[in-house]
């Protein structure tokens, strides 16, 4: 377990800083936990690529336990969003959504890289990669921030914001959350294709550190 310690300490240190990033916008439409998420697939693919499929899994649960814990703490720790305004740093919606996100999405994604681990080099983590990130965003959106799941989850300060209706440059107006949702995968596509650089030096270098 020594040598999947790296991976585990960097799925629960990306998953922690993007349930408490996810609350605060660039922009309009976008959300900085949008730039750090998407390395939790790039996290799984190198230790699937290095390790194996079952490697990966560990990873997986062992970051989602981990992740968990951290985020229960975030709740419980209040920051200022406003103006005489303090919020959890993670509320209870998040937390859940980031969750259940997670699991499902990357052991979605270890299943999809598995199937193509022996075709071209790049095939592997982009299809999984594009896969999982299309389930973590519907799935983490529609738990933590829309209105359709307030009767079974609740509300909390998230959720009037993000459930406003606004004007998009397109013409046609849009709840914040299903906006944000479609920009925020639009971010993760780009990083996945920006992530294969990384993806190919680290594995280049691994596979040396084990051959030398």
């Amino acid at each position: 377990m020594t040598r999947l310690l790296p991976g585990v300490i960097a799925m629960a240190a990306i998953v922690v800083a993007s349930n408490i990033l996810v609350q605060f916008f660039v922009g309009d439409w976008l959300t900085w936990g949008a730039f750090t998420y998407p390395f939790a697939f790039l996290v799984t693919d190198l230790m699937n690529r290095h390790y194996g499929r079952d490697a990966a899994r560990r990873v997986v649960f062992v970051g989602f336990v981990v992740g968990i814990i951290c985020s229960l703490v975030g709740t419980q720790v209040m920051i200022e969003l406003g103006p005489d305004f303090m919020a959890p740093a993670v509320t209870l919606r998040v937390a859940l959504g980031s969750a259940t996100a997670f699991l499902i999405a990357q052991l979605i994604d270890v299943s999809v890289f598995d199937r193509l681990r022996d075709g071209i080099w790049w095939q592997a983590p982009l299809a999984s990669t594009l896969i999982g990130s299309t389930l973590d965003t519907a799935i983490f959106f529609t738990i933590a921030f829309s209105g359709a799941a307030s009767g079974l989850l609740g509300v909390d300060h998230n959720t009037e914001f993000f459930n406003e209706v606004v004007a998009t440059p397109f013409g046609f107006d849009l709840a914040r959350w299903i906006g944000t949702a479609g920009v925020d995968w639009c971010v993760k596509v780009a990083i996945a294709l920006i992530a294969l650089v990384p993806f190919r030096l680290i594995t280049g270098r691994l596979q040396s550190m084990t051959t030398s």
